[in-house]
């Protein structure tokens, strides 16, 4: 009974630190990735003011960029183009609107097709003085917003939970090659087929909704996104194969393959998610490509 005791106990830490290694990966995510909500916060004058501001925004209406007024006289422009182009900036004032949390100044960008790009910075004028958003200036330090298309609630949704519970179950089973084998064959079966449905079947409808192309990773893109999943996959596929359907004499070699698995999945989590995604050539655009066929991927995207 003991001995029952402890295992059970065992396998709920083991439960436990992966809920934890999870979220702190989401959180990561959420705080990294490019398309995420920029949030920060700009002095002005004594004050100091929290923001949080739009990176990424469907095709179906225009992106509203918005913070929270700084005092009843205060004023902004945005000032944005089109990234990446050398299109000579367009500034428009920022109008005051009411928000959540009270008055907000707000601009509205123009919608461009999926997976095209617009770059915008913030300047604020305020009776203590004027700030920019963000800081620090240059081409390369504007916000950049991508356009994408609507894609379905319920494929979205069963995509997340799909990855979510995929990740969760992936650092259980790795803790479990480090510290309680367990069920760990099982557990390393599940993530493979959670990992499959997820991300090589629901995950390129996502993709081919929001950007019209199912895959845009290797060999055809430089998708770090699709690319990252690619390389979960494959060594999955190599835990789940060394391990095998059934108990083998010598677990060790397939637990250390676990390990490795469960590893990289830790460090491909630690890149931030939509990196060199797919991007709107302007170019082609302008020179009369579809917008649709103008779409790629490519090593020096951000």
């Amino acid at each position: 009974m003991d001995k029952t005791r402890h295992s059970r106990w065992r396998g709920a830490l083991l439960w436990v630190g992966a809920v934890l290694i999870m979220a702190g990966a989401a959180i990561y995510q959420r705080r990294t990735g490019p398309t995420y909500p920029l949030r920060g916060e700009v002095a002005v004058g004594a004050d100091a003011y929290r923001y949080e501001l739009v990176r990424s925004q469907e095709t179906i209406e225009r992106a509203r960029v918005a913070l929270p007024r700084p005092g009843a006289g205060a004023s902004g422009t945005m000032t944005y183009r089109r990234y990446p182009t050398s299109d000579d900036f367009t500034t428009v004032e920022m109008a005051v609107e009411e928000g959540e949390e009270g008055p907000e100044l707000a601009a509205y960008l123009p919608i461009q097709p999926a997976a095209g790009k617009m770059e915008y910075y913030l300047e604020l004028e305020t009776a203590g003085g004027g700030a920019r958003i963000p800081a620090e200036q240059g081409d390369d330090a504007n916000i950049i917003l991508r356009y994408k298309d609507p894609v379905p609630a319920p494929l979205l949704v069963s995509h997340v939970i799909a990855m979510f519970f995929t990740v969760l179950i992936g650092m259980r089973t790795g803790l479990g090659a480090l510290f309680g084998p367990g069920n760990m064959r099982t557990l390393v079966w599940v993530t493979l087929i959670g990992m499959t449905v997820g991300g090589l079947v629901l995950g390129p409808f996502v993709q081919k909704y929001a950007f019209g192309e199912y895959w845009t990773g290797f060999p055809w893109g430089y998708d770090l996104t699709d690319n990252k999943l690619l390389i979960m996959w494959v060594v999955w596929v190599a835990a789940a194969f060394a391990l095998g359907m059934k108990p083998k004499r010598k677990a060790g070699p397939g637990r250390m393959t676990v390990g490795v698995a469960a590893l990289v999945m830790t460090v491909v989590y630690l890149i931030p998610h939509s990196m060199r995604g797919s991007e709107l050539d302007f170019a082609a655009v302008d020179a009369g490509v579809p917008a649709a066929e103008a779409v790629g991927t490519g090593r020096n995207q951000e």
